[in-house]
């Protein structure tokens, strides 16, 4: 099968849509899809197309960032309607799949599978409205949700969602649209196997580390994370941040501005396998998230057996459900974060029986080869 994936962003750009995507293709190939991504050339340091694993091949068109995080093409340019043209002239695809409502690219998705009369399938990932710093650009997405993504969803032939959360939110954007969840993989065994980062466990020796993974942008909430860290009051803790975003200036300030600046460490953009390592040495996985579609990071961090803290938004209560796997606590409640993290940092045994029932909370329920399975199974149906 030859399927065309039109992708906000991919690798090496960094994000859980990008992580998904690109795993996604992996697996797919490996059960003999043909796949060709068509996605912005963001970073411009990235190769503008490439061939990866499996023959997975990648064609980046000219595009820019009308504010973070929102690619858009240069349609001005003629590179991009050289690219444009030659995609819908060099090759037959059976099959057109667009990520992500929110994103130009999957308006784009929409008009190539008509124009070309294929298949459409429509994956979301997100599970309300985005949120900005900025009010009135907030509004102004979620006029673009009501408008263009509404389309989006009511014009897809199928629509996946990756969590029930994010299908409820189709239902309530395009109240006729209907879809079916298929939750991500994750790499478990590579989880499971990967020893802890031996540099921050000598660095921390003797200390409960309580660490993050994700982009520092504000709705993740890591401010909060670090406002509930200084509340905490303990000299026997320090505070781990992975990962690099436009928010990551701030937050070093922020933590300054606490007082907590020798207990913080922020260790920037790190590859998947190094990222996960520093994952493996902490003792408390906090995400502190404003929305969520599914929050990889949580699924990763529950197959590594961290006691985890999370904001109940989107499809993480679909991940734990706080009942002895984790707590779950509202978005943007410090004292609500601070209180679940004096618990855990106070025990030990409660931290290793909650990272325990995480474990088994995920372990059989996200599978890639079970998901590549499922994903297949309504691509080859009829009724796509």
């Amino acid at each position: 099968m030859k399927i065309l994936v039109f992708s906000p962003y991919y690798p090496p750009h960094i994000g859980g849509l990008e992580s998904h995507s690109d795993e996604f293709n992996k697996h797919l190939s490996k059960k003999g899809g043909s796949i060709t991504v068509f996605t912005p050339h963001l970073p411009e340091t990235s190769p503008k197309s490439e061939m990866l694993y499996g023959g997975v091949s990648v064609i980046r068109f000219p595009a820019f960032e009308l504010i973070h995080n929102y690619p858009v093409p240069k349609f001005w340019k003629k590179e991009f309607w050289e690219i444009w043209h030659k995609l819908l002239s060099e090759k037959e695809y059976d099959l057109v799949i667009s990520r992500t409502r929110f994103f130009f690219p999957s308006l784009m998705a929409g008009s190539f599978a008509r124009k070309k009369k294929l298949r459409w399938v429509h994956i979301e990932h997100g599970s309300d409205f985005a949120q900005f710093k900025s009010k009135t650009v907030t509004k102004i997405g979620e006029f673009y949700d009501r408008t263009f993504g509404k389309f989006i969803l009511q014009h897809a032939d199928t629509l996946i969602a990756n969590s029930q959360a994010s299908c409820d939110f189709v239902h309530r954007l395009a109240k006729n649209s209907s879809c079916q969840v298929i939750y991500r993989g994750v790499e478990s065994k590579d989880l499971i196997l990967l020893k802890p980062d031996e540099a921050l466990r000598t660095m921390t020796k003797g200390k409960i580390v309580i660490g993050f993974v994700g982009r520092l942008i504000s709705g993740k909430g890591v401010s909060d994370l670090l406002h509930a860290f200084a509340a905490l009051k303990r000299n026997d803790c320090v505070c781990v941040i992975v990962g690099d975003g436009p928010e990551k200036i701030s937050l070093g300030k922020l933590a300054e501005k606490l007082g907590i600046e020798t207990s913080v460490y922020f260790f920037g953009h790190k590859s998947f396998r190094e990222a996960m390592s520093l994952l493996r040495a902490f003792d408390i996985f906090v995400n502190p998230s404003y929305t969520e579609g599914i929050p990889t990071s949580v699924i990763e961090a529950a197959f590594c057996q961290k006691a985890i803290i999370a904001t109940a938004v989107g499809g993480t209560k679909e991940i734990i459900n706080g009942d002895g796997d984790g707590f779950l606590v509202e978005p943007k409640n410090i004292p609500q974060l601070t209180e679940k993290l004096s618990l855990f940092a106070s025990d030990s045994n409660v931290r290793i029986t909650s990272g325990a029932k995480a474990f088994e909370a995920v372990k059989d329920r996200f599978d890639w080869e079970k998901t590549a399975e499922e994903y297949l199974k309504i691509f080859n149906s009829k009724n796509v």
